[in-house]
């Protein structure tokens, strides 16, 4: 059983490393670069490292996280992977709402609260999405890109796969300031965070394996495919869905077979419900 001293110097050690790389992409005058070349067009200085974890991510993948995530879309019915996501959405809403204040959106705030509260009561803990509010994911991440603060390098971090310096640094201080984890770490459930991340991933991952088997078979480069979708999708989650009408001036393809499609990348970060909504709405 892995000790909370060794985890908290686990992400103490990871928020470092992010944080020393973020400080450095600050301090680099706009314009110069290190790299050179598609590096720097693409602010992947440490691609040789990043390869390196993306294929010990890719293996991990293989061997454990996509044969457990078919067991489960193929075994469990859809109601119960849908409480499931449903559950895992509800948990978050406190950590939404926090952000969504910071950014400035009280309206978004009282979403998160109204939906948390309805959904905790009369959904049975979060099980059943009675609200219907449809709220938006937001992490500290977005927050930091909202307050100005740059993206930084591209980052594939061992296991927590692709990242930013922005975002991992944001992921693990969400680790502390998130109230789902704050209350599991008062009533001596230390094991919690890691139960529930380990479930976001196999549920993420059950909703995706088509989608990103295809993007594997048509990708020339699998790496810069997968850079270019992350950040891309990062961009959308910011500018809260709005990003196909924003210019998108340092996302790059290093081959043009690389670029996701619009259905890919609906169906890989996007829920079925969500992708319904949205080729509803292009219809009208």
């Amino acid at each position: 059983m892995i000790s909370l001293k060794f985890k908290s110097k686990l992400l103490n050690g990871c928020f470092a490393i992010a944080l020393a790389g973020l400080l450095g992409a600050c301090a680099t005058p706009p314009g110069e670069n290190t790299a050179g070349g598609m590096n720097a067009e693409v602010n992947d200085p440490l691609e040789p490292m990043n390869r390196y974890f993306h294929d010990v991510n890719f293996a991990l993948d293989e061997l454990a996280l996509k044969p457990v995530s078919h067991i489960y879309r193929d075994a469990l019915p859809e109601g119960v992977k849908n409480s499931v996501s449903n559950f895992l959405t509800n948990l978050s809403q406190p950590i939404y709402f926090l952000n969504n204040v910071a950014q400035g959106d009280l309206d978004g705030a009282g979403d998160n609260m109204g939906a948390f509260f309805t959904n905790t009561v009369l959904g049975f803990g979060g099980l059943f999405d009675v609200a219907q509010l449809d709220t938006d994911e937001e992490d500290l991440g977005q927050t930091f890109a909202v307050w100005g603060i740059g993206e930084g390098p591209y980052l594939v971090l061992p296991v927590l796969g692709p990242n930013t310096t922005r975002e991992a640094v944001g992921m693990v201080g969400e680790h502390f300031i998130d109230p789902a984890n704050l209350v599991v770490r008062n009533n001596d459930m230390e094991n919690f965070p890691l139960v529930r991340a380990g479930v976001t991933a196999v549920d993420f991952r059950s909703r995706s394996l088509d989608a990103l088997d295809e993007i594997e078979k048509n990708s020339i480069d699998f790496y810069a495919a997968i850079r270019s979708l992350y950040r891309q999708n990062r961009k959308n989650l910011i500018l809260d869905g709005e990003a196909e009408n924003a210019p998108l001036p340092d996302i790059s393809f290093e081959q043009e077979n690389d670029k996701p499609t619009l259905k890919q990348v609906s169906l890989l970060f996007e829920s079925d419900e969500t992708t319904e909504k949205n080729s509803a709405a292009a219809k009208n």
